[in-house]
């Protein structure tokens, strides 16, 4: 029946193959900001005290020496950052929970309006303490080597049409209020016809440690007053910053759709710690199981890409979230079922079947 030959093994049937599915599954969200779950192809590579191992298993946490890892222990690999920027060869991501080191201030930006209106006063009778020697003021910290936050102070005085003068003080973190116009005006700011300052209207400003009086380094600032204006209305602050902060210490960590790892401070600072890598592979199905959702790199499945989160044929990350398994359980109880009732419905055909025999 099943052709020529004296040596047919029948019409039975054999295990085709085991395919392992990497198909996408759904992402559900967490209270944990370090589970992290992959949008789209790639495994997070991690180390085994050298044996590097895939997963897309992404609840992770932080061991005793500070290194971000999954629950068997292995550390994740990532790029460390390097002047802001990620780079180089990936390797452990340590998170360094010590205290972030002050900054001095050397740089600030302030955009304001000066009333057109205001009545031209003598530059030679300024006098912080009296404010009826100058037309307005405004005032903004300064943070000294020590991460010690300082009053700075600005006075502006109008001297003719168009024409301002700008006066400084310094009150400490002691509380002393130091004169810095001593030697004249800051500097002076013009504007033009149309209210909008003339180009280079900048000021550089040394406070020596002795003005400072916390034991900090002399600080020098430079402060720009880019997009001030000179309109017919009254003084206002449209924007003011300044680059220095205090010490601070950790407060949480948030991981970007890219993979950095960005570490939260108590003083509003937020640092890039590092980028999670993630690796791809042109034949998945080649990789071999070693259990806990860990998969080893085989010559079947070739070397591992590695990456940026997004970067190449890479999938994007989600924080506070995991990958659930792609298996979909309903689906698989309702075949459960259909076989089962396919397999009464035969019992019962072979049982009838019996019974018109016996009859």
């Amino acid at each position: 029946l099943t052709g020529g030959g004296g040596s047919q093994v029948g019409i039975g049937t054999k295990l085709a193959s085991i395919a392992q599915q990497f198909t996408q599954g759904n992402v559900t969200a967490t209270n944990n900001p370090l589970d992290v779950a992959i949008n789209g192809n790639g495994f997070f590579q991690v180390d085994n005290n050298g044996a590097l191992a895939y997963t897309r298993n992404g609840q992770f946490q932080i061991d005793r020496d500070e290194y971000l890892v999954n629950s068997q222990g292995y550390k994740v690999q990532g790029y460390p950052v390097v002047n802001g920027v990620p780079g180089g060869s990936p390797g452990d991501i340590q998170l360094a929970t010590t205290i972030l080191a002050p900054s001095a201030t050397t740089s600030a930006s302030i955009s304001l309006n000066l009333d057109s209106r205001a009545s031209s006063l003598s530059s030679a009778a300024f006098n912080y303490a009296d404010a009826t020697t100058y037309s307005s003021s405004t005032s903004l910290s300064l943070y000294d080597s020590l991460g010690n936050a300082h009053i700075y102070s600005m006075y502006f005085l109008k001297t003719g049409s168009n024409t301002w003068n700008s006066y400084a003080t310094l009150t400490t973190s002691a509380g002393s209020t130091v004169n810095l116009s001593t030697g004249g005006p800051l500097n002076s700011i013009t504007f033009t016809s149309a209210g909008a300052i003339s180009v280079g209207s900048s000021a550089s400003q040394t406070i020596t440690t002795a003005q400072l009086g916390t034991g900090a380094a002399a600080l020098s600032t430079g402060i720009n007053f880019t997009g001030s204006t000179q309109f017919g209305s009254s003084f206002g602050v449209n924007t003011l910053n300044q680059d220095g902060y205090a010490s601070g210490r950790l407060t949480g960590f948030s991981i970007g759709s890219d993979g950095i790892f960005k570490a939260r401070y108590s003083n509003g600072q937020t640092v890039d710690k590092a980028q999670i890598v993630l690796g791809a592979f042109n034949n998945p199905q080649g990789l071999q199981p070693l259990g806990n959702n860990l998969y080893a790199e085989t010559n079947d499945s070739n070397q591992a890409v590695i990456g940026a989160p997004g970067s190449g044929k890479l999938g994007l990350l989600q924080a506070s979230a995991v990958e659930e398994s792609n298996v979909d359980l309903t689906s698989e109880l309702v075949s459960m079922i259909t076989a089962q009732r396919n397999y009464q419905a035969n019992s019962q055909t072979i049982k009838t079947q019996d019974q018109i025999l016996q009859t």
